[in-house]
């Protein structure tokens, strides 16, 4: 999309958030629900498919245009970005880097649409560790196809999704390394396909995660992303980069929404006869915040950049999603200490805002994995520079 465009798109975007989402988040809490008038209304806006090429129905968007979607959307309620997220994110990107053309233009105009679509990597016993998955597909005798057979965990937006980006093993062990698995693009009505109640969590009402169950779920050899076996663990960390920046930039987003929260309950919560907001400790607290915001920004413009100029970010992408997602931990805990006793009390923003924000830390690879692989990739580099 062509700046001028994408800067009233934006505009356009923020007062849709302030305007209409952060008042329905009442709504959402209560039900633990997105309202389906304002799911109809996001679609309608392009927000399903805001990453898909323009000549298949989308907006068209680079990862620095992106970014600052998701970051515009994460001033409100998280449940709002998360619907749509994974369509943007890890799905779309995982289509471009290694779908067919066919692929593409079978399911690019459906995303575009508005189809809902989950990311299935996770397993019971299996999370960063790749070589612990179980999920197997074996060839179809009776076809060119494949049979799925596993379980999926935690995996965003499952109670509702349309499709899902599957990885599996199709191979029991294969070098090199994370060969075994593919991954497999499948209509979540496929026959065997079932789909476990929504776990019940700390925060972020409205954003749903369950388990998928395949059982002999027969899929067509199209469904192979890519039509090549033992490329799907390289498809999925491509993803992952991508959804480790939707993180950061949600991260960055919600810490904003909860600071602007504090400065504005410090100015009118009086003590001592003044403003809170008078008190320089109190100052201190949300200076320091503001100060890593802008810190969090200034790489989210860096990392996006460097992806859009085609770079390998996996080490950039890894630490912006680090440093964001603890940050975000950092200032709703300040924003908390600034409400002091309200800020402990679920009728104040600021208790909800410490809820949500922590799962940033975990999802799309924890901290600590993210630091080892951080660290692994400057081994990497100095290995090559002597």
């Amino acid at each position: 999309m062509d700046p001028d465009t994408f800067d009233q798109f934006l505009e356009q975007l923020d007062r849709y958030v302030r305007e209409r989402l952060i008042p329905a988040e009442k709504d959402v809490i209560e039900n633990d629900a997105l309202p389906p008038v304002i799911i109809d209304e996001m679609k309608e806006m392009g927000l399903f498919g805001l990453t898909v090429p323009e000549d298949y129905g989308g907006a068209g968007l680079n990862v620095t245009q992106y970014a600052k979607v998701v970051q515009t959307m994460a001033y409100a309620a998280p449940a709002f970005r998360s619907i749509f997220s994974i369509n943007v994110g890890m799905f779309n990107s995982a289509i471009k880097n290694g779908g067919t053309d066919a692929q593409k233009a079978e399911w690019w105009p459906k995303i575009a649409e508005g189809a809902i679509a989950c990311f299935g990597l996770t397993e019971p016993g299996s999370g960063s560790d790749s070589a612990a998955m179980a999920t197997f597909a074996k060839p179809d005798p009776d076809g060119n196809g494949w049979i799925l057979n596993g379980t999926k965990r935690y995996i965003t937006n499952a109670p509702y999704a349309d499709v899902g980006l599957i990885m599996a093993r199709t191979e029991k062990d294969a070098q090199p390394k994370n060969a075994h698995v593919s991954a497999f693009i499948v209509p979540m009505d496929a026959p065997g396909v079932s789909v476990g109640s929504p776990d019940k969590k700390m925060g972020q009402s409205g954003s749903h995660i369950a388990d998928i169950m395949l059982d002999d779920v027969h899929v067509p050899g199209d469904a192979l992303l890519g039509g090549e076996t033992g490329q799907g663990f390289r498809f999925a960390m491509m993803s992952l980069d991508n959804g480790r920046i939707s993180v950061g930039a949600a991260s960055t987003g919600y810490a904003r929404r909860a600071l602007d929260s504090a400065v504005r309950y410090a100015n009118e919560r009086k003590a001592f006869g003044e403003p809170i907001a008078n008190f320089q400790l109190i100052q201190q607290m949300l200076s320091e915040s503001w100060t890593e915001i802008y810190a969090a920004e200034a790489m989210m413009a860096d990392v996006t950049a460097r992806v859009d100029r085609g770079e390998n970010t996996v080490k950039h992408a890894a630490a912006f999603k680090v440093f964001a997602s603890e940050m975000c931990g950092r200032v709703v805990d300040r924003v908390v200490q600034v409400y002091g006793g309200a800020g402990y009390l679920a009728e104040y923003d600021a208790e909800r805002f410490f809820r949500d924000a922590r799962i940033y830390r975990i999802y799309e690879g924890t901290t600590q994995i993210l630091q080892l692989q951080i660290a692994k990739h400057m081994m990497r580099d100095f290995a090559n520079s002597v």
